[in-house]
């Protein structure tokens, strides 16, 4: 009984946390302002005009069209060894830790990526025979060092990540509407990727200091 209650409990946890970051906090990483910092690639996605959706949608179908849109995106990030640290909204943010080579991370979040447009092309094609509009979305990646730990109030605890590259990646992939872009890859990820890559130049981003040299997929890529 205790096994058996020790592994829902592992479930359960993995199914808010992600499977690291329940790890962590079933090993006892509970305490307030405490964590480490690791380098990773970080996977910023966004639907786009959501909120028109949500207005013109009933509850039921939006929560539907969520749940169709993260199975999927979601799905692509965890097959290629990534995981979501949380849903923000209509959004995720999800990490790639380099526990091999920055170039292994960065990869693993690209072929996500790819495995993730994909799926929406299914889900949109699907969407379109039922008479439902597609669900456009942006995406960013960028490399960097996060803390990744508690953060919150003394009774309500979030396991998360921070930091500067966290906000670049999310002032990141508020680009993709402006530049007409569904993938921006920043320069960090650029520089370590093997894969092919069509820059676009420096662009400045809200909040960051130094402009971004900013990269995406090339269009044969899909």
């Amino acid at each position: 009984a205790a096994l058996s209650e020790r592994a829902a409990l592992s479930a359960l946890l993995e199914a808010y946390l992600g499977r690291r970051s329940a790890a962590r906090v079933q090993a006892g990483a509970l305490t307030r302002g405490t964590g480490e910092t690791i380098r990773a690639a970080l996977l910023y996605a966004d639907l786009r005009n959501f909120t028109a959706l949500s207005e013109a949608t009933l509850p039921t179908e939006i929560i539907a069209a969520l749940d169709a849109w993260f199975d999927r995106v979601a799905g692509a990030i965890h097959a290629f060894g990534g995981e979501v640290l949380k849903f923000i909204g209509d959004g995720l943010l999800a990490i790639f830790p380099v526990t091999g080579s920055a170039p292994e991370a960065c990869e693993a979040a690209l072929r996500a990526v790819v495995a993730a447009r994909a799926g929406m092309e299914h889900l949109d094609a699907v969407r379109q025979a039922q008479g439902l509009p597609p669900l456009p979305f942006g995406t960013a990646l960028h490399l960097g060092d996060v803390l990744w730990g508690n953060i919150g109030a003394v009774d309500r605890l979030d396991f998360t990540a921070i930091g500067p590259a966290v906000n670049l990646v999310s002032r990141l992939e508020g680009l993709c509407r402006p530049l007409g872009r569904s993938v921006l890859i920043s320069g960090a990820v650029a520089a370590e990727a093997t894969s092919p890559l069509v820059p676009l130049g420096e662009h400045v981003l809200r909040g960051i200091a130094a402009p971004c040299p900013v990269f995406t997929l090339p269009a044969t890529i899909t």
